[in-house]
């Protein structure tokens, strides 16, 4: 008993009970308040619903970007050059083979079960579709690598809109390069991590200004810490907010059934089986209780549907619980918020395959290969946000010659889809952390005693200088 009481008064625990609470209150709450008239809710009155949870968001969306440039910059610039190379091709690899098995996963499950073809909404009427290009979303990823105006690139993002029009072929249709509204996230990673290789490079001239950031950076995690505590009440109008908008619930699920099993399994699958596997194989440690401290930012990226709303407690997880070094969390997850999207790359091909199957074609293997590599390259660099991974989605219908407007046989459970991918993107950047982690503390060790060995002689130094001997030198 007393083991229990220590185990839920621990500060850690309690947050994330209360937070798990919450998810459970705001899933009794929308199924309970969506039945009591039989019919779902108006847009706005679910809007009146979600309101204490938008704001939650909305505070955590304010601190997102200095807390992600200050803590790229002051981590990039705190180690050795030559570690932060070694640093991030570790990241490098380790983003780029999980998002491929996450999205070879997705293909192959929704293949190879066919959930469309047991559907009772399969219907081949209306499946022509008007072929695009996913050579522009490519492009666009290149063009938003390199700002143009980095202060725009706050708000801004480049996108390329191709005039419809079926009487003209694709190749001469009129292509308009523009930009956008939303948070240019790749071009303000590069853009902090080349500054924070220059302040390294510049040692005690970008001092000063890395110091800033240092503590801009400390600044910004303190805000969360405080902000966080209205998380478990947020997170239950989030949900209960989503659930009341929702139709008759067990009706969508008994349509949809065999597609949300197979949606629900690639994402557990990928998420508690596979990377655990290979934190295990890794870093020989069992993954239970590295599950148990990053449990706090689960819960919330549940709740919130947002990798990016959930960045700063995923960094507080990692650093409070499982005791990372500050300079590996805050070089790692803000870049793996952005370019490590496990959950987009199972979530895309399940909802293009599964559609095509609904309009009953049957894709080819190289269609297959196309879609599968299509959605590894677009997940890389989607925005954090709710429902980002839709309009790749349609995208890539356009391209396969599908109609976007099938889009509509997976809304009903985009709510669900949404929240567990998050949950899948939270956990594949924490186990990346502390792959890396493990992986780098020789390395990391090494600048520890270099820092060490210079402090001393710095010293031994300054000692010499006033002594009585050096004086009479003097």
């Amino acid at each position: 008993m007393e083991r229990v009481l220590k185990f839920l008064t621990r500060r850690g625990n309690v947050f994330t009970i209360l937070t798990l609470i919450g998810v459970a209150v705001g899933l009794g709450l929308g199924i309970g308040l969506r039945n009591s008239n039989g019919e779902a809710w108006t847009k706005r009155d679910a809007m009146y619903l979600r309101l204490p949870g938008d704001l939650f968001l909305r505070c955590l969306s304010g601190i997102m970007l200095p807390l992600i440039i200050s803590s790229l910059v002051s981590a990039t610039g705190s180690l050795d050059l030559s570690v932060s190379k070694k640093i991030g091709s570790r990241a490098l690899v380790y983003y780029l083979s999980t998002s491929a098995i996450a999205a070879i996963l997705g293909s192959a499950m929704v293949h190879f079960i066919s959930p469309g073809t047991r559907s009772d909404d399969q219907n081949s009427e209306d499946c022509g579709g008007e072929g695009g290009s996913t050579i522009d979303t490519i492009l666009d990823l290149l063009r938003n690598v390199f700002p143009p105006n980095i202060i725009a690139a706050t708000h801004q993002n480049t996108r390329t809109e191709v005039t419809q029009n079926a009487s003209i072929p694709f190749e001469d249709r009129d292509v308009n390069v523009r930009t956008v509204e939303g948070t240019n996230m790749l071009g303000l990673i590069v853009f902090s991590l080349v500054l924070g290789i220059t302040l390294a490079e510049l040692k005690e001239v970008g001092a000063p200004l890395l110091a800033v950031f240092s503590a801009t950076g400390s600044a910004m995690l303190r805000i969360t810490t405080l902000i966080i505590w209205a998380g478990p009440l947020a997170v239950c109008f989030l949900i209960s907010g989503s659930l009341v908008e929702q139709g008759e619930v067990s009706e969508v699920f008994s349509n949809l059934s065999w597609y949300t099993g197979v949606m629900v399994g690639a994402y557990l699958l990928h998420g508690f089986v596979v990377l655990p596997i290979l934190f295990f194989l890794l870093t020989r440690t069992l993954p239970f209780q590295f599950i148990r401290n990053i449990s706090q930012a689960i819960f919330t990226a549940f709740g919130t549907a947002s990798s990016s709303a959930t960045l700063p407690i995923t960094l507080k997880c990692l650093e409070e619980n499982h005791k990372m070094d500050t300079r590996l969390t805050r070089f790692l997850i803000p870049i793996g918020a952005t370019v490590n999207m496990d959950g987009a790359a199972i979530g895309v091909p399940l909802r293009v395959i599964y559609i095509a199957q609904l309009c009953g074609r049957s894709l080819s293997f190289g269609e297959l290969v196309s879609i599968t590599l299509t959605s590894l390259a677009a997940s890389v660099g989607l925005a954090g946000i709710p429902g980002v991974a839709m309009v790749v989605t349609m995208t890539i219908l356009g391209s396969m010659g599908l109609p976007v407007s099938k889009i509509a046989f997976v809304l009903p459970v985009d709510w669900l889809q949404d929240r567990v991918g998050t949950v899948v993107n939270v956990v594949g950047d924490a186990f990346g952390a502390g792959i890396i982690g493990h992986l780098s503390k020789a390395d990391l060790k090494k600048i520890d005693d270099d820092n060490l060995t210079s402090t001393i002689v710095e010293d031994q130094k300054e000692v010499e200088e006033k002594s009585p001997s050096a004086e009479l030198v003097n």
